[in-house]
């Protein structure tokens, strides 16, 4: 293969978009171009294992006679060629394949900025769908509006009863409530104690009227 053949058939790929199956024809040419340099090599391994510098005259300047001129140096000839055409089609390898990775880094990129879109609008959409948590009960301040007490929130919260067993079981122990609070959430922690009136102290829940 000449460096005009290799020119040609490399020609169509970097003309358009580069393929894997645009790769692989490359290195299956570049196969090929090895295979003829290594069978001009046994060529020239025949002849007495001439190399591609030895000299073709003997001693006294006369073509040596112990090897076959002509098959040496079309030998020779044609592995300066193909090792031409071999650094050629390694070349559009090289191009083919920062092509290939240029482009799905490109790709990656975009999945991931269409995946993060995706899941924004969906958040949002969640959020938008949801509204902000309804209250069960009013305490702690006036005009407090409790939208979560300890396990207790909006979903499951059926009375006051609910409230009761949560603060029953959390004696000593640090609840976690999140109130409405002219407007804004609030997280607060709250610790049911007993004192000496009836029931536990820090506890004052109204429920809303349903």
């Amino acid at each position: 293969m000449s460096d005009e053949e290799a020119r040609q058939s490399g020609g169509s790929s970097q003309a358009g978009v580069v393929t894997v199956s645009d790769v692989q024809e490359l290195m299956r040419r570049k196969e090929e171009i090895e295979a003829q340099i290594k069978a001009n090599y046994d060529v020239l391994e025949s002849q007495k294992g001439i190399g591609m510098n030895e000299p073709l005259v003997d001693c006294e300047g006369y073509p040596r006679s112990d090897v076959d001129l002509y098959q040496v140096r079309t030998a020779r000839h044609n592995i300066i060629c193909l090792q031409n055409d071999h650094k050629a089609v390694m070349k559009q390898v090289e191009e083919a394949l920062h092509q290939l990775h240029a482009r799905d880094k490109e790709k990656q990129a975009r999945d991931m900025a269409e995946a993060h879109k995706e899941a924004m609008s969906r958040k949002l959409g969640q959020s938008e769908s949801q509204g902000p948590p309804r209250a069960f009960a009013k305490g702690l301040q006036v005009d407090d509006e409790i939208v979560e007490f300890g396990s207790v929130n909006t979903q499951n919260f059926q009375s006051l009863h609910n409230i009761g067993s949560v603060v029953q079981h959390s004696e000593g122990k640090p609840l976690n409530v999140t109130v409405i609070r002219r407007g804004e959430k609030h997280q607060l922690r709250l610790v049911p104690t007993r004192w000496a009136g009836k029931g536990l102290l820090g506890c004052n829940i109204i429920p809303l009227q349903r």
